[in-house]
């Protein structure tokens, strides 16, 4: 049996029911469904020909082209779904707009006996969707501050103290500075970034608190969807404050123990904006190991940046709070006070 859901409905289906997304492998890297599994009808170039005949040919042209490429693997596909299935045999199928390919599969497993959820209007539909549940109006609290300051740990503190927290830049596998590659898996795609962004989105009540550090348009080669970055410029804003002699001493212990060569490229990728005598310094500082010196010379920069996002903020609900750096937990519950005044 074949049923057309819209994304809603298709999205809370039972974990145990798998995604299969049928369009190609490069449109399956590109961007997909957190824990879909791609089974793709044609290949790129499958892909590509078919849709060159859609274009310049004609619709019927298509057809037949993509099922000569599709029917002869049919025990193919059974066999990778039989793996995947739940065991009531229920699937959720997908492609890109809810055309030809997405109809064969769901027809093909509909035969052989599984119930088949088909999102109607496909990967597109779903992409429409969760840009506007990102949308949606939500209780943002961003807590920022100056680079070193420790807020990704704060975060965590956060979150073990009930709250809910999404954490972005362990989503974009960044941490926001020229520095912020070291240590992190790949970079996903922005559109892969905005799919598991919505994935953890969709878990938390929008009727409460949802931390988020804050973060600049960018995280890395990642762009930040609008409504999100509109949820960070106008959400309250808990700014902790740390001595700088501290950010530089934790800011020594996180990165330090990188190749030095590593560490070179990321003074590198700054240099014009250190200006060329601080940028030399800071190379030099690396090759003798006075991290504590490039350290130093890097916050110049990244204090002057970041004073000027302040400026771009257009909340003016800034509430400044002085933190230890070395109690997190304590520090997490007096920002969670902080927060909570006067709401």
């Amino acid at each position: 049996m074949i049923r057309p859901v819209e994304p809603t409905t298709f999205l809370n289906q039972a974990a145990e029911v798998p995604v299969i997304d049928v369009r190609s492998p490069g449109e399956f890297t590109q961007g997909h469904i957190p824990g879909a599994w791609n089974i793709p009808v044609f290949s790129d170039s499958g892909r590509a020909e078919v849709g060159t005949l859609y274009v310049q040919s004609c619709r019927e042209d298509a057809i037949l082209k993509g099922l000569d490429l599709a029917l002869p693997r049919t025990d193919e596909f059974l066999g990778a779904v039989e793996k995947l299935a739940s065991p009531q045999k229920k699937l959720r199928v997908h492609c890109w707009r809810g055309g030809l390919r997405s109809a064969l599969m769901a027809e093909l497993f509909s035969i052989a006996g599984y119930d088949v959820y088909l999102l109607a209007g496909g990967y597109k539909a779903y992409r429409k969707y969760i840009r506007e549940a990102l949308a949606r109006p939500a209780h943002v609290i961003v807590l920022g501050g100056y680079t070193g300051s420790g807020k990704t740990e704060l975060l965590q503190a956060i979150a073990t103290e009930g709250e809910q927290v999404i954490d972005l830049e362990k989503l974009a596998c960044h941490k926001g500075s020229a520095f912020g590659a070291l240590g992190q898996p790949a970079q996903p795609t922005t559109e892969q970034f905005e799919n598991e962004l919505y994935a953890c989105w969709s878990q938390i009540d929008l009727s409460q608190r949802v931390w988020v550090e804050d973060e600049s348009r960018t995280i890395g080669r990642v762009t930040m969807p609008d409504p999100m970055n509109e949820h960070i410029t106008n959400g309250m804003l808990v700014r902790v404050e740390l001595e700088k002699e501290e950010r530089i001493a934790r800011l020594v212990r996180e990165y330090a123990g990188f190749d030095a060569a590593l560490l070179k490229a990321s003074v590198t990728r700054i240099a014009d904006r250190l200006g060329g005598d601080k940028a030399k310094e800071a190379l030099s500082a690396v090759e003798t190991g006075q991290f504590d010196v490039v350290a130093r010379i890097v916050l110049t920069y990244y204090d002057k940046a970041y004073q000027f996002s302040m400026n771009r903020r257009n909340s003016k609900d800034i509430r400044p709070i002085v933190i230890s750096g070395s109690e997190m937990k304590k520090d997490a519950v007096r920002i969670i006070r902080t927060a909570e005044k006067n709401q």
